[in-house]
């Protein structure tokens, strides 16, 4: 179900039975199902394939929230009402539904059981276009860059310290998120980094204590922008990835995914790759400004060799509705269903969520132009999108005396060690209370309760998790609802292969 919106069922009076709305009605189900089938057989008639875990992803968005695929049956004790719950795709690339509960389940964890009562302040880093596109399948690159930018963040923290008179060991606690997207829904690989806004001075025989530190200086964020280039130009020059290299021998996407490669590079620059309108940036529509009327850059940013580096929001201590408002943006999906709609001509209209300098406001889109976007912006497997720094790392020495104790539930217990301060073997068993339940995060983001029975306001029940095929049908049958899942549109190929332009980007 869709995580993203309080109002999810609508009532099927004949029987009682609230349903779903049904994801096929929105824009985005709807242009995915329609250009889907065209788009992968036009690469293929080509020979050029996705990877597995992209086609994958495409064709599971088109399962989720689908009552024909499986469900739970929810029902009230008292007046026999009945809600139908679909299962979900479960999927981390661009679906709105998962990737909204996602998004309020980490920032619940966060707040509740990971980040100290201290200031935070978030640290936003940008890479040239060139660095993006390197970092967009390669989690090994974009792991050794975030490694610079957090040590170069330190680093300042600790240098800042030193000047107030603070002494001992300086340690610091961040959580960096990798957004693989930009507004417009272009490759854009950045992090953000929520970093405590200070520093903790720990000691053997005492418990860890926190200085908080005033906001760093135009001057100190250009230092540690200047740092953070200098360490990526060295880190690239390691890597033999300068600009003196063939970029072809130095792409080894290309080499193994062309595609991908091809859909990646057009998606930095925001343009189409595929098509007729490959190489060409989408229809722009908005009201022209001045740019006199527009700032150059915000406050607390700078700009250094392509790098840009930007420290200006920050949330104080003990302001935990702001603290999970500030991490449910920074964990939110690629794609706002909610900004997206459908033109008369079946071409899709993408509202911006902050207007662009030159005035636009909205972007006009081909169906297969999305479907070429949400390809590169679904993460290679294994690759981390969430990051733990310093004294909030996972098995960081003083973690323990300092998370906070979220609401039942303990935080993770020290390793447990022997008498010769080795790791003990005794097995730990998981923190059973880790993920919250779907009902507890809507009423925490939405103050909805969905388990409370619309007709009586008792508490609903589940019943049983209905997914065999066979019984499916039946429940679906004997409620008039559909027992398929929605058509998807059959490939539609040109007259000739030659009409599909691969090479024009």
């Amino acid at each position: 179900m869709d995580a993203a919106s309080p109002q999810l069922d609508r009532r099927d009076g004949r029987r009682g039975v609230y349903v779903p709305r049904r994801p096929e009605a929105t824009p985005l189900y709807r242009a995915v199902a329609d250009a889907l089938e065209t788009f992968l057989a036009s690469c293929a008639a080509r020979g050029r394939t996705l990877p597995g875990f992209v086609e994958g992803e495409l064709r599971a968005f088109l399962d989720c929230g689908i009552l024909a695929h499986g469900f739970l049956r929810v029902r009230c004790d008292a007046c026999r009402c009945e809600r139908l719950v679909p299962f979900s795709c479960k999927r981390r690339g661009f679906c709105p539904s998962c990737g909204g509960r996602r998004m309020a389940d980490t920032a619940a964890h966060l707040v509740d059981r990971v980040i100290p009562h201290v200031p935070v302040r978030q640290w936003v880093l940008t890479v040239p276009f060139a660095l993006r596109y390197r970092m967009a399948f390669d989690a090994e690159l974009t792991g050794a860059v975030l490694r610079e930018f957090v040590r170069a963040v330190r680093m300042s923290l600790r240098r800042r310290a030193r000047r107030r008179g603070v002494r001992g060991r300086l340690e610091i606690g961040a959580v960096t998120f990798i957004q693989r997207f930009g507004d417009a829904l272009n490759l854009n690989v950045h992090f953000h980094s929520l970093v405590l806004d200070g520093v903790y001075v720990t000691r053997p025989t005492s418990a860890p204590r926190f200085v908080a530190l005033p906001p760093p200086s135009d001057h100190e964020l250009r230092l540690t922008a200047r740092r953070i280039a200098c360490r990526i130009r060295t880190l690239l020059f390691r890597r033999g990835l300068t600009d003196d290299v063939d970029p072809v021998e130095a792409d080894h996407l290309a080499e193994e995914h062309p595609l991908l490669a091809l859909l990646g590079g057009a998606a930095v620059h925001g343009r189409a790759a595929l098509g007729n309108r490959a190489g060409r940036r989408p229809v722009r529509l908005g009201d022209r400004i001045d740019a006199e009327d527009v700032n150059a850059l915000p406050a607390m940013c700078c700009l250094v060799d392509g790098i840009s580096l930007h420290a200006g929001v920050a949330v104080p201590a003990r302001d935990r509705d702001r603290l999970e408002r500030l991490c449910r943006y920074v964990a939110r999906p690629p794609v706002s269903s909610e900004r997206l709609s459908t033109l008369e001509d079946g071409r899709l209209l993408y509202r911006l969520k902050n207007r662009w300098r030159d005035g636009t406001t909205h972007l006009v889109l081909e169906p297969t132009e999305l479907i070429q976007r949400l390809a590169v912006l679904i993460p290679p497997p294994r690759a981390n999108l969430v990051r733990y720094h310093g004294i909030l790392a996972p098995r960081a020495r003083h973690r323990a005396a300092v998370v906070p104790a979220g609401p039942g539930a303990a935080v993770d217990p020290p390793e447990p060690r022997d008498d010769t301060g080795q790791p003990s073997p005794v097995d730990r068993t998981p923190d059973a209370s880790r993920r919250y339940s779907w009902p507890e995060l809507m009423r925490r983001v939405f103050a909805v309760d969905v388990l409370e029975c619309p007709d009586c306001g008792a508490t609903l029940r589940i019943l049983a998790a209905i997914h065999p095929p066979q019984a499916t049908r039946a429940i679906l049958e004997c409620l008039g609802l559909p027992t398929r899942p929605p058509p998807i549109a059959p490939a539609r190929l040109p007259s000739r292969v030659a009409d599909l332009d691969f090479d024009a980007c």
